[in-house]
């Protein structure tokens, strides 16, 4: 199953990537589908290295020392022993809501940080096993796949904008003269709704992937699910701080902004996250089957 997420993910990014070519050459030829993926990629590949800092500011979190946090250290050290991966640093965020994330360019380079409300309301085993979700991100590259597909949606929607002040300012490229004006209407109302929602769906697969990822890791995807329950559950109930903003959802095991959500027919289309339902299903399968195959699990 991990496999079949990672080819998912990136047909997805391919996609997006299609959908970029398509959308240059509709409005301004390669010489303007160039600049904007070169502006796009050098905006978020900039984000890419500053990233970490911003999340930690954002949710208000702070490196604490192995002597302040005996349990987490204790944790971590002991599944980045089993990845065989560096030791990333560790922070505590002020955040009310229970809730942890990761963040960092590279395993050289990461830091994991768990909220003040998730060491209120979650035993050591489910703590574990969300520690191991978040390496799993870190072992999985989730932050330069995030980045590839932040940066080909940026480039459309940089396009999309050139289009549109072009065509409203009389302008237009010499590869789309002639084109169905409706045509050119519709690319530019739909085309950064698709992308958005085929980056959403790149973030969903994300997580599916760390949760199984992190399940065999841990060994213990039962402790998992019973974790993602309770995280979801407080999320909508205790609001984000201030300082966070909707785009760094992506970053937390759990949606922080769920307590917002409308309800609405296609809520789940445009989440960062997969349903808690699905998530919890698929992990009670990975418990069967490691169980079938004769996978430790505790």
């Amino acid at each position: 199953m991990i496999g079949i997420n990672r080819v998912k993910t990136w047909i997805l990014i391919a996609a997006l990537g299609g959908l970029f070519v398509l959308l240059g050459n509709l409005f301004w030829g390669t010489g303007g589908m160039i600049i904007g993926l070169v502006l796009a990629f050098g905006i978020n590949f900039a984000m890419y290295w500053f990233s970490d800092r911003i999340a930690l500011m954002s949710s208000r979190a702070k490196p604490v020392t192995e002597q302040e946090a005996p349990e987490i250290y204790r944790i971590v050290r002991e599944l980045t022993e089993a990845r065989k991966m560096p030791m990333p640093k560790i922070y505590v965020s002020d955040m009310v809501q229970p809730n942890a994330f990761v963040t960092g360019r590279n395993p050289q380079h990461a830091a994991v940080a768990v909220t003040k409300g998730i060491l209120q309301v979650v035993d050591e085993r489910e703590l574990r096993a969300v520690l191991a979700h978040e390496l799993s991100h870190v072992a999985n590259h989730d932050i330069l796949v995030s980045s590839i597909a932040a940066g080909i949606g940026t480039a459309i929607v940089f396009l999309t904008r050139m289009a549109f002040w072009g065509a409203l300012f009389g302008g237009s490229s010499d590869d789309s003269e002639g084109g169905n004006p409706l045509v050119f209407l519709l690319a530019l109302i739909l085309a950064p709704i698709a992308a958005m929602i085929i980056q959403l769906m790149v973030s969903r697969s994300r997580e599916y992937q760390a949760d199984e990822s992190g399940a065999y890791l841990s060994h213990d995807p039962e402790a998992l699910a019973s974790a993602l329950r309770k995280l979801e559950a407080y999320s909508k109930q205790v609001p984000p701080p201030a300082t966070l903003a909707p785009s760094q959802a992506h970053l937390f095991i759990t949606n922080p902004f769920a307590g917002r959500s409308t309800g609405m027919m296609f809520a789940n289309l445009f989440s960062t996250h997969p349903p808690t339902e699905a998530r919890v299903a698929r992990l009670e399968e990975i418990r069967k089957q490691m169980q079938d195959t004769g996978e430790a699990v505790r």
